[in-house]
Order: C-alpha cells, then structure tokens, then sequence
C-alpha cells in the first residue's frame, strides 16, 4: 500500500484491507425472482507488543466493517439460511475491539478481553469457510434462538476468553460475554446498535465452552512415515445464556434461560501423495447444533456438511471447489403457534450448494455460486401471492469477488 506497510510494521502494526463483492440472483421459484449486488469491507488493524515494545504475547486488536448493496434473502427469498454470509444492515461500524495476552512456556494459555465476534474461534469449521451461504458461518441454532442472533459478524459483544493447550493436540476454550449484541432486544439488533459502539453490559451473560481435538497435533514433529497422515479436528462444545426468552406458543409466558450443544468434524479424507507441499486433498466436514428446549426456541436443530477439494487441478494450488448442505429444522413449540394462528406448519428447511474459488492474482478471487433451497422458509406462505401459495424451491446463482489490499 504504497509505503504504508513497511512503515506501520516499524512499530509493530500490521493493517489488512479485504473487499468482498458479489452479485447474487433468484432466478427460480422464491418469493420473486431477481438479482441483488452486496457488499463488505473488513479493515483490521493489530499492534504487537513484542515487536512494538518488547513486551511478549501481547496483541491489541480493531477491526470495522462497512456493509453496503441490498440482500437477496431479504428482497426475493425469506429463507431460514441466508444466501449470504456478508449480508447485513447497511452501515459503517466497529466490530472488534479486545487485548490479548500469552502465558507460560510455548505460549500454551492467552487471555483476550473486550468486543469479540464468536465466530472468529467458536463453533468454526475450517473447510466449511469456503462456502458463501451464511450458516456454514455462524450457524441457524445460535442465529435462531440467541437474543439479537448472538454476538457474531456483524455484531459483536464485550467479553473475556480462555484458551489452554495443555498437550499439543488437545485445546480448551471458554468464555462469558454479554448476553446479548444489543442494548435491548425490542427490535433488529443490528439497528439498535448500529454504530458497533454500545458495549451492553446489562443484558445477562452468555456462557461458552469448547473442547478442540487436532491430529497431527498443533505444533508436533511428525516422522517420514507420518507426514502424509490425513489430518483431522474434533470439537464439541455448548453455550448457555442467562437471558429471558419468550414461548413460541404463548409469548405472555417467559422462560429463564437457554442453552444448546454442538459438535464439529474437520478431516481429511485423502492426500495426494505425488503433491510435494502436500496441499492437494479432499476434505469432510460436519457440525450439528441441537437444543431441548423447544418451548423458547423457533430452531431446535441445524447442521451443515460437505466436501472440499483444494487444487482440483494440478499446478492451482489455491484454488478449492466445495458441495456442501444446510439443515434447519423448525421446533414443534413454534409449529403449535403457526396451527393456533391458522398458519402454514412449518417444517425443516434444505438448502445445497456448489462453490469454486478462482484466485487470479494473489490478492484477487474469483468465486462463481449455486445455491438450491428445498421449501423454503421452513414452508411458509409467499408474501406475494393472493391465492396462499407457499414459497416454490429456489434456484440462486451468483459471483463473488474477494479484493485484497
């Protein structure tokens, strides 16, 4: 960036500029069909401790977002599962703003307090990342039931989190956060906060826990014979929120607390041994979120899986194509209240898509998108329609285009 770099990382400042565009269409069934044009630009800027001054493990970290265009979802398809994980209110706002701090010997425990976004580090699925569609993200369960949709892009929440490594394969992660994203949660959350900068402190705690299993493990020396070993990570976890939540059936009634569990799979199903950086591989991923607690939550089950191909074609090594599927599913308490109002009884929504990432330049990629949604919405009624037809399945085409400066 014309100079800018090299003398920020003099005082140990390092600054990361990404756009992300993308154009997204219905072109198939839906509440209508047409196109929409989205957009996202991350700035993160982070201070390191140890090369500004001398001072070990210390990372200062803030970061904001402008969000800008219109949302597919919004305009032309009511779905459960966003096409898009960049889709949001339009605005300019903070996102992250946290200190965190190393400790002990090969750095095995840091501490990082202040505004965090969750799904920087919870309930993440590397391989699932590639995909455009916003549950392989931040998925339906914690989008669904926690108040505000929790604190995850583009929100956040003032917190603190633990991270131990007590052995190299084996990881913990725990944190308590504000309850909610929101100063208050009697509207959009992300218009009661619009600027990032309300910092709630009066809204309950969220509490989150997560055990990480790696293989090879972090940090490990592998032999010859190892280092072609197909790797794998294993997470489960939970969260529990302090919160009041209303019934699906009778929202006179309140109910103290919620919680859900979830576990995630990242492995490795086959490496090519002729791959001498040995990047080119076909990966699984899974990860499933349930909660019992169908009478306060609208979704008491979700899960995404699929597949990923790094360097599908020899001699690309950073290019990836992925199929994957999302699965929501509507909870019984809330289908109660659909029948007593004399709507459509929703269900479960499906939704599969196919992805690959095209790097033409080392800061530029291009990522050509199809998306397909089985009943959409769960199966509720097209707002459009006169005769009460429910939302036909829905066919999504896209491009999005990811810019590095």
């Amino acid at each position: 960036m014309w100079g800018l770099r090299p003398w920020l990382s003099k005082y140990g400042l390092s600054l990361n500029i990404l756009e992300t565009s993308e154009v997204l269409g219905n072109v198939s069934g839906g509440v209508k069909q047409g196109i929409d044009y989205d957009g996202l630009t991350q700035m993160t800027l982070q201070l390191d401790t140890e090369r500004a001054f001398n001072w070990h493990g210390g990372t200062f970290n803030v970061s904001g977002l402008q969000v800008h265009g219109r949302s597919l979802s919004a305009d032309y398809l009511d779905t459960l599962q966003t096409a898009s994980g960049i889709e949001a209110e339009r605005s300019t706002r903070l996102w992250e703003l946290w200190y965190q701090q190393k400790f002990l010997e090969e750095d095995r425990m840091d501490i990082k307090i202040g505004q965090q976004s969750l799904d920087q580090e919870f309930i993440v699925s590397q391989n699932a990342l590639l995909f455009v569609n916003t549950m392989f993200g931040w998925p339906m369960v914690p989008s669904a039931d926690m108040p505000g949709g929790g604190p995850a892009y583009p929100l956040s929440a003032p917190g603190i989190r633990l991270r131990i490594r007590p052995i190299n394969s084996l990881t913990f992660l725990a944190g308590v956060f504000s309850g909610s994203p929101a100063p208050n949660n009697n509207g959009d959350s992300q218009q009661e906060n619009r600027s990032g900068t309300s910092f709630p402190l009066n809204n309950g705690a969220l509490i989150i826990a997560e055990m990480q299993y790696s293989y090879p493990s972090v940090g490990s020396m592998v032999s010859a014979d190892q280092s072609q070993a197909l790797s794998g990570t294993y997470k489960l976890g939970f969260w529990y929120d302090t919160e009041n939540f209303a019934d699906q059936e009778d929202t006179d009634v309140v109910h103290k607390g919620n919680y859900s569990v979830y576990a995630v799979m990242d492995q490795m199903l086959w490496n090519d041994p002729s791959d001498e950086d040995g990047d080119r591989g076909i990966s699984f991923f899974a990860r499933a979120m349930g909660t019992p607690e169908v009478d306060r939550n609208p979704i008491d089950f979700s899960m995404n899986a699929g597949f990923t191909f790094h360097e599908p074609i020899p001699h690309r090594s950073d290019d990836t194509v992925g199929i994957g599927m999302g699965y929501a599913h509507v909870s019984d308490r809330l289908d109660d209240a659909d029948q007593l109002n004399g709507m459509p009884v929703q269900s479960g929504e499906t939704f599969v898509e196919v992805t690959y990432q095209y790097e033409l330049t080392p800061w530029c990629q291009l990522q050509p998108d199809f998306q397909y949604v089985f009943n959409p919405g769960g199966g509720i009624t097209n707002p459009d329609s006169s005769s009460g037809q429910k939302i036909k399945d829905e066919a999504v085409i896209g491009l999005r285009m990811n810019l590095l400066f």
